[in-house]
């Protein structure tokens, strides 16, 4: 019996020390994700400079089957970054998601290196040029309001933080070998829907003071994309595209549109179109869907075979398998103007 006994005690050191030594070397391969999720407050995760970052600036906190992708396929892309989505209509992140019924949050929230936030924007334009705008703007009058927040929003996260912004409707394909880099959506034309930076890159620093100087809500995207390309301007001397290669400028990269934006927006439909031979996108990085243009809410249904629900099958798979619907039970998404 003290044999047994003495034998079953050795077993149960032997199995203490290795889950220990698991533990430290999973603390080794990914130090910034301790165990428990919950104990990872918004500053020490953006801290480490290597996030990737989405935002909600609406009310909804109900993300559609296009952003759950968008989140997933960066989270499958980089299992050892921090994947943050910021939602303004998140007041609480550990209430709502014991509380949640929704089915992306649960699964989103299931995913390791995902982790949901309040989007405060404040807080989070304190120490930038843009506090004195957003303290004195009267966002009930403004027309884009959405979107020149989001803009402002991406702008400032990333210069605090570092790290990469991402629209929610890009979805991640390969990792992006750059660290200071802006899309071009075509020639000589940037966009703001993917970019990355490190932490207080001046470039940023004047994006952001262009923003309040230049200040024009009323015309789209002079706050987001045409504010980029001004500034991009100053910097740079740009230049035609000569084949898939990027354009290196001072410190920065300006990607080829085969990066980020192989199908461009005026044949966006093609998305949701069943291809004899689908486009490798081998060039690429990652895809904007352009969910701008879908103002007519086309959903992704299981099915189809469409290109779209292969790169859902491919890229999100969990978002696949659980959130979308089949033909007979397919629903029309509501529009979000928030993803451009």
């Amino acid at each position: 019996m003290l044999m047994k006994l003495q034998l079953s005690l050795l077993i149960v050191l032997l199995a203490c020390g290795f889950l220990y030594q698991f533990t430290l070397k999973s603390s080794c391969l990914f130090p910034f994700l301790p165990p428990y999720k919950s104990q990872q407050g918004l500053e020490a995760l953006l801290g480490h400079g290597r996030s990737i970052v989405f935002l909600e600036t609406s009310e909804r906190t109900e993300p559609s089957p296009l952003v759950s992708c968008a989140v997933e396929s960066a989270a499958k892309v980089y299992p050892e970054q921090p994947v943050l989505l910021l939602l303004k209509g998140l007041t609480n992140s550990t209430q709502l998601l014991s509380n949640s019924t929704s089915p992306a949050l649960s699964l989103l929230s299931a995913i390791d290196n995902v982790f949901l936030f309040p989007l405060d924007m404040k807080s989070l334009f304190e120490d930038t040029p843009l506090f004195s705008w957003y303290t004195r703007i009267n966002s009930s009058a403004e027309r884009n309001w959405l979107y020149v927040s989001s803009d402002a929003s991406r702008l400032a996260i990333i210069w605090k933080y570092g790290g990469v912004y991402m629209d929610s409707d890009v979805i991640s394909i390969r990792p992006i070998p750059e660290e200071n880099f802006l899309a071009a959506q075509e020639s000589k034309f940037s966009s703001n829907g993917v970019f990355g930076f490190l932490p207080h890159h001046p470039f940023l620093w004047e994006c952001m003071e262009n923003f309040v100087e230049n200040y024009n809500s009323d015309i789209w995207g002079h706050q987001g994309p045409y504010l980029m390309t001004r500034i991009l301007r100053v910097w740079c001397k740009l230049r035609d595209f000569q084949e898939v290669s990027d354009l290196r400028c001072m410190n920065l990269s300006f990607l080829h549109p085969q990066r980020f934006y192989p199908i461009s927006y005026p044949a966006w439909k093609r998305y949701y179109e069943v291809w004899d031979t689908e486009p490798s996108f081998n060039d690429s990085y990652a895809l904007h869907l352009w969910n701008h243009m879908n103002r007519e809410g086309r959903a992704v249904v299981r099915g189809s075979n469409t290109l779209v629900e292969n790169l859902y099958r491919k890229y999100c798979p969990r978002t696949y398998r659980d959130l979308l619907q089949g033909p007979e039970e397919s629903v029309t998404w509501e529009w979000d103007p928030g993803n451009k």
